[in-house]
């Protein structure tokens, strides 16, 4: 007897009768209805033991005691068992938000990807302040035109159009490293206190953009007499290649503090020469000279205009893009 139950246990866990007895003891089943593993035996007309014993083997017996045998699990242990191993599975519910937020993310950032692949036309530039091409001598930069930009008819206004000739002339200087101070100053300018003005300007409009029109503008600079400077502007559209509009002008120095006009020292003139391309200004100049207004000439007069606070740009004077904004807003 004791060779079976050893042989037994080597593959089941076979507890002491002892142990057995007493733990079902204090349940209050009585010990000589235990078996050698301390299962309880159940009386053959019992239905559910039928059920559960089907398949169970005749348990041999050694001078009339029962040894250690596998047999089918009590039909209570099993649905036990059974509802242990379904409470402890993981949350599916979470798992499946969590791989949803994953997919809806990487879907987000494959569309930006793919809509930057189809639609280059539609973007403006990656860094913001455009390139330099036609070996640096040219800046050029997109602009898509903005709702705010707009007037009534959705078509951009010629303010904002000029503010883009504004933005790409500063930007060429930042590219070719020569914004140190104000608005495009030099550093031999900035060392000077002397500052950019525009003295002239001819703009020709061929069409006005739309709204979600997409613009490229190049722009660049050239000598203009002995103190001044020449910035023309090209401007197309992005899609069709078609000319929208083009521009002229030209800047002179002044003193920042004494706003008076200045010649072009030699210092500066070194600075800008190696970025001066050799082209012909976009539009013929304009040799008309405008008349001298005064009170009886003049066809529209508005007196005390005071510039306000958004009127100024850094240099402390009043931009020349809101010259023209005064210019349209006033007249009847």
């Amino acid at each position: 007897m004791v060779a079976a139950v050893a042989a037994s246990s080597s593959f089941y866990q076979v507890p002491t009768s002892s142990s057995s007895a007493s733990a079902k003891a204090s349940r209050g089943v009585p010990p000589n209805s235990l078996d050698v593993r301390g299962i309880v035996a159940k009386a053959a007309s019992s239905p559910g033991g039928m059920q559960v014993k089907a398949n169970a083997r005749a348990i041999p017996k050694i001078n009339d005691t029962k040894v250690g045998l596998q047999t089918d699990v009590e039909e209570d242990a099993a649905s036990t068992a059974q509802r242990t191993s379904y409470d402890q599975l993981p949350d599916w519910s979470m798992l499946l938000a969590a791989i949803r937020t994953i997919f809806l993310a990487a879907e987000k950032q494959w569309t930006l990807l793919d809509s930057k692949t189809r639609r280059p036309d539609t973007l403006a530039d990656a860094s913001g302040v455009g390139k330099l091409v036609e070996n640096g001598l040219v800046h050029r930069q997109n602009f898509s035109i903005r709702s705010y930009e707009i007037g009534a008819d959705q078509k951009a206004s010629i303010e904002a159009l000029m503010n883009h000739f504004q933005e790409t002339s500063l930007n060429h200087c930042k590219c070719i490293g020569l914004m140190h101070g104000g608005f495009g100053c030099t550093p031999e300018m900035t060392r000077r206190n002397l500052i950019w003005v525009v003295t002239k300007m001819l703009v020709h409009v061929e069409r006005y953009p739309l709204w979600g029109d997409v613009v490229q503008i190049n722009t660049w600079i050239s000598s203009s007499g002995k103190n001044g400077m020449q910035r023309d502007w090209h401007v197309h559209d992005r899609q069709t290649g078609l000319t929208i509009m083009r521009g002229t002008s030209v800047w002179v120095m002044i003193n920042k503090h004494t706003r008076r006009l200045s010649k072009m020292p030699e210092e500066v003139r070194a600075e800008l020469a190696p970025f001066f391309a050799e082209r012909d200004a976009v539009l013929d100049e304009d040799s008309r000279k405008l008349p001298k207004l005064d009170d009886d000439s003049a066809g529209y007069v508005r007196r005390g205009l005071t510039p306000h606070w958004n009127d100024l740009d850094v240099n402390q004077h009043v931009n020349n893009v809101k010259y023209v904004g005064w210019i349209l807003e006033d007249v009847p």
